[in-house]
C-alpha cells in the first residue's frame, strides 16, 4: 500500500490517495500507473466494442490497479468491463421481463445518473486531494465525510446507470436479434 500524496505534498490533513502497487519503487509505479492509465482510456474509447475489447480493458484495469493504479479506477473498470460486455446484445430481460412501469422508470434515469456520478467523483477527487474550498467552509471532518459520500453516492450512481442504461436502449432501440 502506497500513498499517492506524500506528507510534504498534502495541502490538508485529509489529504489521501492510497494505492496498491506490486512495483517496489514509486517512480517505476508512478510510471508504470500513468502508462496504463493512458492505455485504459485509449482502449475504453476506441476498441471497447470489438470481440475481445471489454476483456483487454478488463485485463488492462487489473494491470494498472497492481501497478498502483489507484482503487476508484478498479472498481470503475469492472462497472465498464460489464458494460462493455453488454455492447450489441439484445435487451431481452428488459423487453421481456422488466415490468413497463421499472423500465420507464430507469429509461427515464438515463443519462442522469452517469452524469451524476461522474460529477461527484471528480468532486471527491478535488476535496481527496484538495480539500479548499469545501474544507474551509464546513471544517475538515465534514468535509471528509462529503468526499467519502461524494465517493459512495459516485459508486452507487454508476451501478444504477448500468440498468438504466440498458432499460433507455431497449425502449429507443430496435434490436436486431430480438
Amino acid at each position: 500500500m502506497i500513498d499517492a500524496i506524500g506528507p510534504e505534498q498534502k495541502l490538508w490533513e485529509f489529504a489521501i490517495e492510497t494505492a496498491l502497487t506490486i512495483i517496489p519503487s514509486f517512480l517505476i509505479s508512478g510510471i508504470l500507473s500513468m502508462i496504463l492509465g493512458v492505455l485504459v482510456t485509449i482502449w475504453a474509447v476506441a476498441y471497447v466494442d470489438t470481440k475481445y475489447g471489454a476483456p483487454v480493458l478488463l485485463f488492462l484495469s487489473i494491470a494498472l490497479f497492481l501497478v498502483g493504479g489507484g482503487f476508484a479506477p478498479i472498481f470503475l473498470t469492472v462497472l465498464a468491463f460489464v458494460a462493455a460486455m453488454q455492447i450489441n446484445k439484445p435487451h431481452k430481460f428488459w423487453r421481456s421481463r422488466a415490468p413497463v412501469g421499472i423500465r420507464n422508470l430507469m429509461a427515464k434515469l438515463w443519462p442522469w445518473t452517469l452524469i451524476v456520478s461522474v460529477v461527484s467523483f471528480v468532486i471527491a477527487v478535488e476535496i481527496a486531494i484538495f480539500g479548499d474550498p469545501v474544507s474551509g467552509l464546513v471544517g475538515a471532518e465534514t468535509a471528509y465525510l462529503i468526499q467519502f459520500s461524494l465517493g459512495l453516492a459516485m459508486l452507487i450512481l454508476a451501478i444504477v446507470a448500468l440498468p438504466a442504461a440498458n432499460a433507455h436502449d431497449a425502449l429507443n432501440h430496435e434490436d436486431p436479434s430480438s
